[in-house]
């Protein structure tokens, strides 16, 4: 997982293990201690992405044609979207699958961070998305066409059906990981859509107002950038090597702080390895020396337990010469 970067001196965390043994086998494939993983089940989530891609690419084709045939942009517009979908959801089992990969010389980390470019991608490519469908909307309303109403509800009603399964599959996996989150949220999104677009082909083919189609690709549009906001927000965090939004970077340096020998802290950085994983790395100065493997096992276990912090890195020190952090201002967070 990580570390090909643990000095001993500066001792990574490979507690209750044999440390030579954890080297070569515990980063290596990803699932070490297994319970820093256990609640993500990759092969749970690759069945659950392999069905969704499948209906979902089926549906898309039917959609686009019977959209093309009934004359709505809404259901061209929900087609689009459940295309950008798909490509979104081959983008997150791409990283979810690259994730697994285990470090090289070249990547220490292995391709974990992978997963975060895919939620970003993926929030990128529904904003796009949006503005395709948002722009050929506007343009309906000054040339509106007949629609066919009942066979736009129709059409959309599998649709319902389609993206509740799929959501449904990732639902287990949405609550831990960013990625899987991304898929939920589109397959759950997609089928309030969808339903949108039903009861949309209804009213039209009881009224007859053509203009009802375009409003409601509209409606589409905004529904899309608002759920799409944070999940782009959150996965730009993530790039920019924040401290993760599930870490409360205070409470850790008080933490680390009211250790048994630490008088001072510096070159504290958290930040995300992947969607799912956390790493930290700090100096303590600990004037009376290097407290052993076993304290420092003690610390790395309490970081993983209290903070969900996977990955430290900590370097000992005795304060004998002048250390600020590099980056300066950093100690002020």
């Amino acid at each position: 997982m990580t570390d090909h970067h643990d000095h001993h001196a500066h001792h990574d965390h490979d507690h209750k293990h044999d440390h030579k043994h954890d080297h070569a086998h515990d980063h290596g494939h990803g699932h070490g201690h297994g319970h820093h993983h256990h609640h993500v089940d990759p092969n749970g989530n690759r069945r659950a992405f392999a069905l969704a891609i499948t209906l979902n690419t089926i549906f898309v084709a039917i959609e686009f044609t019977y959209g093309f045939i009934a004359n709505s942009t809404a259901l061209m517009a929900d087609a689009g979207h459940n295309l950008s979908d798909v490509l979104g959801l081959a983008l997150a089992w791409g990283a979810a699958v690259l994730a697994q990969r285990a470090p090289d010389r070249h990547f220490t980390y292995g391709l974990r961070s992978s997963s975060i470019l895919a939620a970003l991608g993926n929030a990128l490519l529904l904003m796009v998305a949006c503005g395709a469908i948002g722009w050929e909307a506007v343009q309906r309303f000054s040339a509106p066409a007949p629609v066919a109403g009942w066979t736009v509800s129709i059409v959309a009603l599998v649709g319902v059906a389609v993206n509740g399964v799929s959501a449904w599959l990732f639902m287990a996996g949405s609550k831990d990981d960013i990625n899987v989150r991304a898929a939920y949220q589109h397959m759950a999104a997609d089928a309030a859509i969808s339903l949108g677009v039903v009861i949309s082909g209804v009213a039209i083919a009881y009224t007859g107002w053509a203009w009802i189609d375009p409003a409601v690709s509209l409606v589409i549009v905004v529904l899309i950038v608002l759920s799409t906001w944070s999940l782009l927000r959150e996965s730009l965090r993530m790039v920019l090597a924040a401290v993760p939004a599930n870490v409360d970077p205070h409470k850790v340096r008080e933490f680390l702080d009211a250790l048994p020998g630490v008088s001072e802290i510096h070159d504290l950085h958290i930040w995300a390895m992947s969607t799912t994983e956390t790493a930290l790395t700090a100096h303590l100065v600990m004037p009376a020396g290097y407290p052993g493997d076993e304290q420092l096992d003690a610390i790395t276990d309490q970081l993983e337990k209290k903070f969900s912090i996977h990955h430290s890195t900590l370097q000992i020190e005795q304060g004998t010469t002048a250390h600020g952090c590099s980056l300066h201002a950093e100690s002020n967070h």
